[in-house]
């Protein structure tokens, strides 16, 4: 089962959020700063992948049952949390 979001919590930055999860990451922790990264067939992954296809996300940290999102300044949080929780569910 992949994890689901289960809280987001505001962070210090304002284009940030970190999202609490119902269940670890699979695989080490890491960090992407571009889709291209994220697809990438050595380093990336499914779930990196998806999130980065959400209107908005920039960057991401993966890190056991938590993640940092990292959105565009002039993207909406509503969206972008609805697009991650979507993401999250497709990976089930």
């Amino acid at each position: 089962m992949a994890p689901r979001a289960v809280r987001f919590e505001d962070t210090p930055n304002p284009n940030a959020v970190k999202c609490w999860l119902d269940a670890p990451i699979e695989g080490a922790p890491r960090s992407y700063f571009s889709a291209d990264e994220a697809a990438d067939p050595e380093r990336g992954t499914p779930l990196a992948a998806a999130l980065f296809a959400v209107p908005g996300v920039t960057n991401l940290l993966l890190m056991g049952d938590w993640m940092t999102v990292s959105k565009a300044a002039s993207a909406d949080w509503k969206a972008v949390k609805a697009g991650v929780q979507q993401a999250l569910k497709a990976r089930l």
